[in-house]
């Protein structure tokens, strides 16, 4: 392509196949080669103007019968890229069973991929199917506000997979958020009481119909809740993050996580319980089992067979000690 320079590393073994990036001429560009070819990725510095620090691209492909071994070398060449510079990293990492949105996967080895997305506070940014209603090519940025503008387009040439198209921007857009939300914390409740014992129930509600009541009685607390609730702006966990929290201590704590969570209080395979707005699902079984699940110890999870963890399960649901099982 006339204007642009290509960095590209080919699979080796095979006709075919490796990956490519292709960046405009006029940019300064170094790339970074570990010179082991078992991960078939790409790093690729793109140096700014005015001395500003750069950002690391990568373009990684990961094969779907990939061994442990060089998903580690991946996972090791990604934690010493990304500490720090601004990165990017796409690819197809042919990982169908991971869910970046509720961070789970099925397999073991999809289950340390996102420990890795996590040890390098990676966000990734495709919610859209990529291939047959599979989610493989993923677009990860370790910085808010690197990347936006991300689309799911049509194919390219005979490819079976979908465009993503996306825009790296030149400077980190700080993300302000514009939603309101009320702010219980500051709400005066002594004055939201005095102004609704102000109206008079009975006299205004007499005559009306069930529909008609319901809406002059929201009317009127909607009005109170303007005076007495003050409004606030909504923002993220992922913007509260501490300017010192970086990577090491970080990993520091996650460990410390684990180890207490081992050994004081449930184990390390907790199911998440979503949200839901009908109290009514609260009574399904798929969210009955979550807490109790939750608080089993480690060796019941663990548990070699059936009776042995219905055991564990009467000492977690009816308090029967350990040693009088």
């Amino acid at each position: 392509m006339d204007g642009y320079e290509v960095f590209r590393r080919d699979r080796q073994g095979r006709r075919g196949g490796g990956v490519a990036l292709y960046v405009r001429e006029c940019l300064d560009c170094l790339e970074f080669n570990d010179g082991d070819d078992r991960v078939g990725c790409l790093w690729v510095r793109i140096r700014r103007k005015a001395n500003k620090a750069g950002i690391l691209v990568g373009v990684c492909y990961r094969p779907p019968n990939q061994d442990e071994e060089a998903d580690e070398l991946f996972y090791k060449q990604l934690g010493e890229v990304s500490q720090s510079l601004a990165l990017v990293l796409m690819g197809d990492f042919n990982l169908p069973d991971v869910c970046c949105k509720y961070n789970t996967a099925e397999r073991k080895q999809s289950r340390r991929f996102l420990e890795c997305v996590e040890e390098n506070f990676l966000t990734q940014l495709v919610r859209e199917p990529t291939r047959e209603g599979s989610l493989l090519d993923l677009l990860f940025a370790n910085r808010e506000g690197l990347v936006g503008d991300v689309m799911v387009g049509s194919r390219l040439g005979h490819s079976d997979h979908e465009m993503i198209e996306f825009s790296i921007l030149g400077e980190v857009r700080r993300v302000v958020s514009t939603t309101a939300t009320l702010d219980f914390l500051r709400a005066d409740f002594g004055l939201f009481r005095s102004l609704v014992d102000r109206v008079p129930w009975e006299a205004v509600l007499k005559g009306r119909g069930v529909q008609e009541g319901w809406t002059f009685f929201r009317k009127e607390i909607l009005k109170v809740q303007e005076q007495a609730v003050p409004m606030c702006q909504k923002t993220s966990w992922q913007g509260r993050r501490l300017v010192w929290l970086n990577r090491e201590p970080w990993l520091e704590l996650r460990k410390k996580r684990r180890v207490t969570s081992d050994r004081t209080r449930g184990n390390g395979l907790k199911l998440c319980q979503g949200r839901f707005r009908l109290n009514i699902r609260k009574n399904f079984f798929t969210e009955r089992v979550v807490k109790p699940w939750n608080r089993l110890h480690g060796e019941g999870v663990e548990s070699p067979s059936l009776e042995v963890f219905k055991r564990h399960v009467d000492v977690v649901s009816f308090g029967v000690r350990k040693d009088m099982v």
